[in-house]
Order: structure tokens, then sequence, then C-alpha cells
């Protein structure tokens, strides 16, 4: 079930959001937890018992750790922080990249390993890094133990979230899982917000991922220099509206409920650096690598050198936990590089640089990183990326190409435009905030696209969101 479906929309979430007003506030989070199981297993019977073993394992390894804490058993906290990170880890081991890795092993003589061909299970990447933060912000003492099971089961599983993101660490809202206060302005805010992903991720999404998938079925070698760019560029921006749509939607869903998660984009499209860009992209991975990965690796804190491996270890894993093939590790070394390129030579440059030419130098290194993020096929991207500089076989322009530009024009600049911060800034200059014009103006707006959306859903079988194969 997803978001941006007529099930969804019709059936599931005005049910849910029935039932959990109609309860008291202390049933809440037990309504919120059974929906979120129900919303999890309508598309993986099976794996829902999959969250539900993680739930236990890290809400068994949080007692823990406050009990011997408490008991000052320092070695027993280390061990319950332990044992919670080899139980996630491998299961997310085993179900996303044990497959990967034996394909490796395979190519060594006298080697054969038969692989496992176990499906992914939804959402395995986020929920995974979710419940692996609550017990080590507990064993830090930055989240109190929560010993209400059913309230870190809503936690784990909560479904506006559940399945791509972002990921909440527990002590974001920690507070909340335990006293919110649901108000009919927080509620509006979340339509408003819900509504505005809905549009990005059917209207404009969806759009330029049928032009994306028209040019990635396309013969290599009858690629031309044109129509690889602009399969690059339709990529580019469906990923950023399909993601940020899902997180739109996601936050809009969390403050119906009463919860505030954080912003996980940032116009990340306007940034004049590729530093700048993963601090605007994906902000809740971001975060989560810093807070688990690099800070506690040694950060910038030991040297140039030790700086340049924490971020090499750092952008590998970021890769791999995009997904367990060679084109998603590539892309993190691609960016590890330019990072570190970024941070020992080029920073003094683009200082020096006008603003205008630093987002160019940005958008055309992430347009070539999305190129190689996706094509899963290797050889295809080797071929894609070389078409992409002039050495392809079929020349620079066809009519082909001509005919895709002109029938998805208006998406495209759509999407160019919607990517910016500058529909932000002329509803602020045009409509002012706490002003009755800006009300009915958001108001006529949610259902303009409500409505609209709904067309295309009724008529459209294209729908997936990008995020949920990772």
């Amino acid at each position: 079930m997803v978001f941006s479906s007529l099930l969804f929309l019709l059936r599931f979430l005005p049910l849910v959001l029935l039932l959990y007003y109609a309860a008291p506030a202390k049933f809440r989070n037990f309504i919120l937890f059974i929906a979120s199981l129900f919303f999890y297993a309508w598309g993986e019977p099976v794996y829902v018992l999959l969250i539900l073993f993680s739930t236990v394992v890290d809400y068994t390894a949080g007692r823990a750790v406050h009990h011997c804490r408490e008991s000052g058993k320092e070695k027993g906290a280390k061990l319950a922080v332990l044992c919670s990170a080899v139980v996630n880890l491998g299961a997310l081991g085993i179900f996303k990249y044990a497959d990967f890795f034996i394909s490796i092993v395979d190519k060594v003589p006298h080697v054969k390993i038969a692989p496992l061909h176990l499906a992914l299970p939804i959402g395995i990447s986020f929920y995974t890094f979710q419940t692996m933060s609550y017990t080590i912000d507990v064993y830090r003492n930055d989240a109190k133990v929560q010993k209400n099971f059913i309230t870190f089961g809503a936690y784990v599983a909560l479904f506006p979230q559940l399945i791509a993101g972002p990921i909440v660490r527990y002590k974001t809202v920690a507070e909340q899982m335990d006293s919110r206060k649901e108000t009919v302005a927080l509620f509006s805010q979340g339509i408003f917000r819900f509504m505005a992903g809905l549009g990005k991720k059917v209207l404009i999404a969806n759009q330029l991922g049928e032009l994306w998938n028209t040019i990635s079925a396309m013969e290599t070698a009858s690629l031309t220099m044109a129509s690889s760019w602009l399969g690059a560029i339709a990529f580019t921006l469906q990923i950023y509206f399909d993601f940020s749509g899902y997180s739109d939607m996601a936050i809009g869903l969390g403050k119906m409920f009463g919860f505030e998660f954080l912003e996980n984009f940032d116009y990340p499209y306007e940034s004049k650096s590729i530093t700048e860009f993963w601090r605007r992209w994906h902000i809740s991975l971001g975060t989560w690598f810093r807070e688990y990965v690099y800070i506690p690796l040694g950060g910038n804190r030991k040297g140039a050198g030790r700086q340049i491996l924490n971020l090499a270890i750092v952008w590998i894993l970021t890769g791999l936990w995009h997904g367990a093939a060679w084109c998603f590790v590539i892309w993190g070394v691609y960016y590890g590089i330019l990072l570190v390129l970024e941070k020992v030579v080029l920073k003094k440059v683009l200082e020096k640089l006008p603003s205008a030419l630093k987002r160019l130098y940005t958008l055309f290194i992430v347009t070539v990183g999305w190129s190689i993020f996706s094509w899963l096929d290797m050889v295809d991207s080797t071929g894609v990326m070389k078409t992409m500089f002039g050495m392809g076989k079929a020349g620079a322009l066809d009519d082909r190409t001509m005919y895709l530009l002109f029938n998805y024009a208006a998406v495209l600049v759509l999407g160019i435009f919607g990517s910016t911060s500058l529909p932000k800034k002329l509803a602020n200059r045009f409509l002012p905030e706490n002003t009755t014009r800006r009300e009915i103006a958001a108001m006529l707006f949610m259902v303009l696209i409500f409505l609209v959306s709904m067309a295309f859903l009724v008529n459209s079988s294209y729908n997936p969101f990008l995020y949920f194969r990772f």
C-alpha cells in the first residue's frame, strides 16, 4: 500500500483517522501500532514478523541497557548495545546483501554457493536504522528507556514514515510518543503538507518517471548524447520529487496524528557545493551516519588522513545502504572522492566563483551521480556515461529525442521550477502568512491538487516509490 494509492487515500487513512480520534488518548498508540502493522502486512504479510522481531529485540536491548546502567554494570550495557547491532545488521545483511556478497565469492575458482533469493523486505533499511538508534541513544543517555512495549512498537512501525523515511531517531520523538497534543491547526498543516507531497509524487515524479522509463528502455547503442542527458535530467528530477514528495506526505501524516518530524529535504538542487548538497538531501540519513558512524570513528578530530578514511567508510556504507549492487557502491565512492576533493582542494576555488557557477557545478556533478545511481547494470551505465560525454555511436541528437523533449517539456519546466525555493518565495510575497487570502489560497490549492491527482491515479498504472527498494 502506498500513500499515493486510491486504497490508502479513500479507505485506509480515513478509517485510521476515525478510529484514532474516536479513541481515548491512552489507546491511541495502540491504534497506531495495530494500524501500522496492518499497513505493512498489506504488502509484506510474512515480513511483518521481521519488523515485530526487530521491535522485540530493541525493546529488550533498551530495557537491558537501562537495567545494567542502574546496576552499575557497564559491560552488560555495552553487550546489550552490541547484541542489538549484531542482530539488526545481521538481519539486514541476510535479506539485503547476502546474494550480492555470494555473487562476489562465487567468482573465486572452485567456489560455488547457491544464492538465497530472498525477497527484500520493504523499508528494512529505514526501520533497522531507527531501532538501532533507539538502543544507542538509551546507552548514551540521549533518550530515556521506553518501558511500554506498545508505545515502542508504535514508534518502530509508525506507518507515516515506516516504508521510506524520514529516519526518525527516537530521541527526537520520545516525548511525543508518551504525550503529544493533537490540534486543529496542526491537523490542517498536515493536510496541506500531505497534499503538497501528493502533487509532487503524482503530477511531477510519475510523469518524469515515464520519460525516464522510455529512455532507459532504449538500447544503449541507440542513445544520442542529447537523449542520455535528457534521461539523466528526468531521473534527477524524478528521484527528488518522488522522495521529497514521500517525505512531505510522511511529515504531513505525522502532523495529522500529532507528531512533528524533522525535515528531510531543503531544496538540495540550489546547493553551491557537493558538501552543501549532502546537508540538504535526505537529511535524516546524513544525520544518522554522522551521529552513529562518522563521529564515533573520530570525525575530523584525528587529523586529515583519518578524516579522509572516515569519509571513505561513511560513503561506501552510504552507497551500500541504498542497495546491493555495484552501481550504488561506485556512486558512494564517487561522492566520497568528491567530498574529499572539496575539503582538500576545491573549497578555496569554489569560494571565489560566482553563485551561479557554483550551482551549475553542483547540478552537473549531481546529475552525473544520479546517472551512475540509476543504471543497475554497470555495462549499460558505462555505455551511457560514454554517450553523455560525446563518445556514443548514435550522434548528438535525433528526432526521437526531440519528440520526447517536446512531449515532456511542460513537466520538465514544472520540475525545474518546483525543485527550487522560488514557489515558496512567491507565495510568501503575494500571500503573506496569517492572512485570510493565504488561507483561502491554501484551501483551493489542496482541493485542486487532490482532484487532479485523483484523476491521474484513476487513469495511470505507473505509481511506484523509488525508495521502497532501499
